[in-house]
């Protein structure tokens, strides 16, 4: 018993360290202008490759390679999940960098929502009504937030349906996030040197020409890619998946803060309410996934014990 309760704890301070660090990105992405958005996004790729393969390396955990290479199938989505996380990646760097960050935000309010759907239209799942009523207020709230920027949130749209696609390619693979990591950064990698090859014969990249401190931030965008996934892995080994889907909204939560905070983004009442709906459509949700739960939880039968 005590085993499993320190099993947990450790699972819980992972998936606390994990959504804590990606909550804490928008402080770190302006640290690299004036490097280009594409600029950032080539260097996280690289370096990202660069981490996770020394993690694997440190922990010796190769022997998955070899049964995934005879996968070609496997290999192909793992392809298609390195095309769609770059899609996310240089979304999100833009528009953290361009000013946008309690968009960026809202984009991972909304993905749970859009998660759901997915499951509806592509995994032919069937809704609870809680769920159903939680999707309808998320669409009205992004009606909402239309009205209020004045356009579609494309910003939180391309975040949201990336991730949810990114998630869904996931769960076919079947890999683990450090594993899946390294292949998707080595797909990345060969296109990501490329660029910034070419970026350095024009003049324009920035890895060297902005100093040694400007250099070491381009490779520690690899480190702070890598450690949060191995810390979420961890912690999706140990805790249920309720507790992890509860723990995800830390991270947008702290975004939306440091959007309105620390960068002074303004948030006219129109966008409140837009906001203000996306979060009853979220407590709506992350009450039903408890009730449910517990419900579960109330029909495991208990043990009859034997005398013996």
């Amino acid at each position: 018993m005590a085993e499993g309760s320190q099993e947990a704890r450790v699972g819980l301070w992972n998936g606390f360290a994990a959504y804590g660090m990606w909550g804490l990105f928008p402080l770190f992405w302006p640290l690299l202008e004036p490097a280009g958005a594409a600029d950032i996004l080539a260097n996280r790729m690289v370096w990202s490759l660069v981490a996770v393969a020394a993690m694997l390396l440190v922990r010796r955990r190769w022997e998955w390679i070899r049964p995934l290479l005879r996968q070609p199938r496997r290999l192909g989505l793992l392809a298609l999940a390195a095309a769609t996380v770059s899609v996310n990646w240089g979304v999100y760097i833009w528009g953290v960098n361009s000013g946008h960050v309690v968009e960026t935000s809202l984009g991972y309010f909304i993905n749970p929502l859009v998660t759901i759907a997915f499951g509806v239209l592509v995994l032919r799942e069937r809704l609870r009504p809680a769920q159903w009523a939680a999707v309808g207020v998320g669409a009205s709230a992004v009606v909402v937030l239309t009205v209020a920027y004045g356009r579609p949130p494309w910003i939180a749209l391309t975040l949201a349906f990336s991730f949810a696609v990114y998630g869904l390619i996931k769960k076919q693979v079947g890999l683990g996030g450090a594993e899946s990591l390294a292949v998707e950064s080595a797909v990345l990698f060969p296109f990501a040197l490329a660029f910034l090859l070419y970026l350095g014969l024009r003049g324009e990249g920035s890895f060297l020409a902005g100093g040694w401190g400007h250099s070491a931030l381009l490779v520690l965008s690899g480190l702070i890619t890598a450690v949060p996934l191995m810390c979420f892995g961890a912690a999706a080994l140990r805790v249920p998946l309720t507790t992890l889907g509860l723990l995800q909204y830390l991270a947008p939560v702290s975004q939306f803060l440091i959007g309105v905070a620390v960068f002074h983004e303004t948030m006219a009442p129109a966008r409140w309410a837009g906001f203000a709906l996306v979060w009853v459509a979220l407590v709506v949700l992350s009450a039903d996934a408890l009730r449910r739960m517990r419900a579960e939880r109330r029909r495991v039968p208990v043990p009859v014990p034997v005398a013996g």
